[in-house]
């Protein structure tokens, strides 16, 4: 093991510009973000980038000149331009599963081939897009419809990971967009509270579900799947040739769907080139398609393709993706900031932090490289966060005045609910962001001693009151961030934003050297709890794990059958 870390780490110190960038740490964590802005009025002009509706500021971050150019050739290094390419191309980056990496091509509207093995996919993607778009303007006319003849009133799709939170993020997102009088929920928890709790909001004759699984295999799936046709079957007027006109697929397996009751022509596929984090775009999007229409389904994915030609084309110092991953490898690998806080001040963003916790630490949460390599140097940071101004009442205590630094990404729209004027609301979305501006600029700034004196001696607190106080209201302030500010959230604009983080964990895997599209940490834990399922079921004490699942497990299996 020794001797794989040292070679890793004897071809990442050999890089110059990793080592110049090392030495240029040295001097920005004693950085003064206040003192640059006010020694460069400038700075803004440097370090921002304008893009259709998008403004991206990451001047409030701890860089310079020096540094951002260090990193473009950081960047260059890792030969990052020629493997955006093998991506775009079907190259099969995902070396450790042999496979391409083609969401991309789910959403290339271009009139070029993309091949895999020499198979142009862009044929059937479009046949996979038109059964969805034929299959959503019949469910919306209810030429589609329930077993009775209802016009559908509910989706529910089943699913977990990548079937579950892209979608769920996306109808969130853009609800506003909904087709009348039509609900969407979402079912991913094994746990029996969350299927549960959903049916009973349920009208059984129109109500259609969506299964999502590829293998049609996943445990927490097939099991809520199972429950919903229970349910469904458990009405007095239904049968089981009805489960075809209130279930369809997503996924690859015709047998298995098949022996669900469920008919092949519901049956909606997609490929082993799709990550399940990277899927809302492919068949997995049906239910976006199905909640706001199939034409702002379209948008979205037009609004990807947009970020995918910026990605794919543009100079790395105009190019947002490689300049969100690259200020994000100065801080994980140079700055010693291990965390970053998603802040999207719009309540329709709110389930985006969740999503990109998985886009991003399920990706590069990596502790070997491509070459079979240990690695020692820091990879995937910890993603979290939550809607603003909620998030100021919760944690921004913790950014603000925490003895730790942590970056963040603060998101915001300079129109609210899609590109409507709603003057009652003009109130609200002014208060919103006076905060969002407000925020950047006070970690950023932060608040002197001195300030704090003048402010409560104005305020007519005695010499002894304000020695007591002044120390706890300090705020040290050069706390990085970058400000994302969008002119309308729509379905494209949306796309544009999804994919923009999605090249950036691309950038940073690349850089790092680790597969951003494999996952092999989750399979321990299934493959343990495939052993544990059938212990619960037997009336025998365990002894075959470490003392403490030993008891934990024998303590429940104690106590199922008692409700005291």
């Amino acid at each position: 093991m020794q001797l794989r870390v040292k070679c890793t780490m004897e071809v990442i110190n050999k890089t110059a510009p990793w080592a110049q960038l090392l030495k240029l740490a040295d001097d920005a964590k004693t950085m003064s973000l206040r003192h640059e802005f006010e020694s460069d009025q400038s700075r803004f002009d440097k370090f921002h980038v304008l893009f259709k509706d998008f403004l991206f500021d990451y001047s409030k971050n701890l860089i310079n000149e020096n540094i951002i150019e260090e990193l473009y050739s950081l960047a260059s290094e890792a030969g990052l331009k020629d493997k955006i390419e093998q991506m775009f191309t079907g190259i099969k980056i995902n070396n450790t599963e042999h496979r391409a990496v083609l969401h991309t091509a789910l959403r290339n509207f271009g009139t070029e081939p993309v091949l895999v093995d020499n198979f142009n996919v862009m044929p059937e993607i479009k046949r996979i897009l038109e059964k969805i778009k034929i299959f959503t303007d019949k469910f919306h006319s209810a030429e589609i419809s329930g077993f009775n003849g209802k016009k559908f009133t509910d989706i529910v799709n089943i699913g977990i990971g990548g079937s579950d939170l892209g979608p769920a993020m996306v109808c969130e997102a853009l609800k506003h967009y909904a087709i009348p009088d039509l609900k969407v929920h979402f079912v991913s928890n094994v746990d029996g509270a969350h299927i549960s709790e959903t049916l009973k909001r349920l009208n059984y004759e129109t109500t259609l579900f969506i299964i999502a699984s590829k293998t049609f295999t996943t445990q927490e799936t097939m099991t809520n799947a199972q429950t919903a046709k229970n349910w469904f079957l458990s009405h007095s007027n239904t049968s089981q040739d009805d489960i075809s006109k209130h279930f369809v697929a997503l996924s690859t397996n015709k047998d298995a769907v098949q022996r669900f009751g469920i008919n092949l022509e519901n049956m909606f596929e997609f490929w082993d080139w799709v990550g399940g984090r990277y899927s809302l775009w492919s068949a997995i999007g049906l239910s976006i398609s199905l909640f706001i229409g199939y034409n702002n389904f379209e948008e979205l994915l037009k609004g990807a393709y947009d970020a995918d030609i910026h990605f794919r084309n543009e100079q790395f110092n105009h190019n947002i993706p490689v300049i969100m991953a690259l200020i994000g490898i100065w801080y994980r690998n140079f700055l010693d900031i291990p965390t970053y806080a998603i802040i999207p001040y719009s309540q329709y963003l709110s389930k985006l932090p969740e999503f990109l916790q998985q886009l991003d630490m399920e990706s590069n949460g990596k502790c070997t490289d491509k070459n079979s390599l240990s690695v020692e140097y820091q990879t995937g940071p910890v993603i979290w966060g939550s809607a603003g101004t909620n998030s100021q009442h919760s944690f921004f205590q913790l950014i603000h005045q925490s003895t730790q630094k942590i970056a963040s990404d603060f998101i915001a729209f300079v129109h609210n609910l899609g590109n409507e004027n709603f003057s009652d609301f003009i109130d609200h979305h002014e208060k919103l962001l006076s905060n969002f501006f407000a925020q950047t600029e006070a970690l950023m700034r932060g608040k002197t001693e001195s300030e704090i004196t003048a402010e409560l001696r104005n305020q007519g607190k005695s010499d002894d009151e304000i020695n007591e106080i002044k120390y706890h209201k300090i705020f040290a302030g050069n706390k990085p961030s970058n400000s994302i500010l969008i002119k309308n959230l729509n379905p494209r604009n949306l796309g544009t934003l999804i994919a923009f983080y999605e090249h950036k964990v691309l950038v940073q895997g690349i850089i790092w050297n680790v597969n951003p599209f494999d996952q092999w940490g989750v399979e321990l834990g299934k493959q343990l709890a495939g052993i544990i399922l059938p212990e619960l079921k037997s009336d025998n004490k365990v002894n075959s794990h470490d003392c403490s699942t030993n008891n934990l497990i024998n303590f429940y299996k104690t106590n199922k059958n008692t409700n005291d």
